[in-house]
């Protein structure tokens, strides 16, 4: 359990820190943009394959700006999410982009997405609904 636990210690408590809210919007990113491959994807497409490529490799992550998640995921749907869930887009981006590599990286210790990366994500997932 001990990768699980760090995976829903990365994800509940970092991006959640005193606004639990946000962990549960950046869940519902994930999910919404098809998962960990469909943000990888999303990344890559944006121009940030570099970034992304660092965050499931093994060595350092490379970071990301809150500019730069609003330019991949659209500030349009940061928006809509953050006013779902009652906090300011600012907030919502500059938590993502602080946790978002540690995240992926969590969900990728072997250095590459597997099945079990999904799973796991999955299994997050659940316990946040």
């Amino acid at each position: 359990m001990g990768l699980f636990d760090s995976i829903a210690g990365a994800v509940l408590g970092k991006l959640g820190g005193d606004q639990g809210g946000v962990a549960q919007v950046a869940l519902e990113l994930f999910n919404q943009n098809g998962g960990l491959d469909g943000i990888l994807e999303k990344f890559k497409a944006g121009g940030l394959a570099e970034q992304a490529a660092s965050w499931v490799s093994k060595g350092e992550n490379l970071p990301i700006s809150a500019d730069q998640i609003s330019s991949v995921l659209g500030s349009g749907a940061i928006a809509d999410l953050a006013a779902k869930f009652g906090i300011n887009p600012e907030t919502l981006t500059s938590q993502i982009a602080e946790h978002l590599p540690t995240v992926v990286d969590k969900l990728t210790p072997e250095g590459k997405v597997t099945g079990e990366s999904s799973n796991l994500l999955n299994t997050v997932l659940g316990l946040i609904k």
